[in-house]
């Protein structure tokens, strides 16, 4: 068995506790957690804990909140745990201080195969985008964000119908045991390094907001349907419907149903408690859906008690 570690881990959503706990229940030592101030969150505005923060009061772990990650207090107090080396999952952009810290440095795990999909929302965009592969990859930090030197990294197939939800726990458990096999490497003094290659196609993964969640049924039905599988089962695609008055609905399910139609983008047809909406190219059938107000339902349970305007139509960009 190879040297035990003083590991310091940053990390903030559920995702980076799979990696946390895997290390935390290795012969390495984790010691101390960083991750996000806590925050008001939902209508009753309550204080809300990162699922990381969360895991290390659990584990009786030092948890660091810093806001600013520059200030004096914090890079002291981090010196103070005198860590071999830092690990980072999905948390913010680290200053230069505090990623040259460790004697044996920073390394960073994200969900894709690198140099393809930096950014935010690299699970979310490789099924929007439709790839057969994705992965992830363990890489050490550097000055900008994900293009550090790549230790390694493991690839899975995204099956056809694939979303969100069962891609993120396969690449969460994926990652985890990439990120330990990364740490007894470095502790072992086993590692090479690749640096990225920068080209023209290589795809961002930008951070989801209301205009590219947002559904144009003016492209094919395949590409409908591939968003709104990557935004499930959050952040969740949204569409406008115009129903008298106009108001963003959440499409949570579909299926593409592969037709021929005259209809016009965007406008659909509702027969024996189905949903079906005309898109570029084929149609698509909306299986679940939220409707300001109401719960999330199917469809077929939406039609029992709302009706829709004979001119009722899903706007288009």
């Amino acid at each position: 068995m190879n040297k035990s570690l003083r590991i310091v881990f940053f990390g903030t959503p559920e995702f980076a506790t799979g990696v946390l706990d895997t290390l935390n229940k290795s012969h390495h030592t984790i010691v101390a957690v960083v991750t996000a101030p806590d925050k008001p969150a939902g209508r009753g505005r309550k204080i809300n804990q990162s699922d990381v923060k969360k895991y290390a009061v659990e584990n009786e772990l030092p948890v660091l909140q810093p806001t600013n990650l520059k200030s004096e207090d914090f890079l002291k107090e981090l010196a103070s745990y005198n860590a071999d080396l830092q690990v980072i999952v999905a948390f913010r952009m680290l200053p230069q201080a505090v990623w040259k810290m460790p004697e044996l440095g920073t390394f960073n795990l994200h969900a894709s195969l690198l140099p393809q999909y930096r950014g935010a929302a690299p699970i979310n965009w490789a099924i929007i985008n439709q790839e057969k592969k994705t992965g992830v990859t363990t890489f050490f930090i550097d000055e900008k964000i994900d293009t550090g030197a790549i230790i390694a990294n493991q690839e899975t197939n995204i099956a056809p119908l694939e979303d969100v939800g069962s891609l993120y726990g396969r690449l969460m458990a994926m990652g985890a045991s990439l990120s330990l096999e990364t740490v007894n490497n470095i502790a072992a003094g086993t590692i090479t390094t690749t640096i990225q290659k920068d080209s023209q196609d290589l795809k961002d993964a930008p951070k989801l907001n209301n205009s590219n969640t947002l559904i144009d049924f003016k492209q094919p039905a395949s590409t409908v349907d591939a968003l709104i599988r990557g935004l499930y089962p959050y952040p969740v695609a949204k569409a406008t419907l115009i129903n008298k008055e106009a108001m963003v609905v959440k499409i949570h399910k579909s299926t593409v149903i592969e037709k021929d139609h005259k209809m016009t983008p965007g406008s659909f047809v509702i027969e024996e408690g189905k949903m079906v909406i005309a898109c570029g190219k084929y149609m698509i059938e909306i299986d679940e859906i939220q409707i300001p107000n109401k719960k999330r339902m199917k469809v077929k349970d939406l039609l029992n008690g709302y009706t829709f305007d004979p001119d009722a139509r899903f706007d288009v960009a």
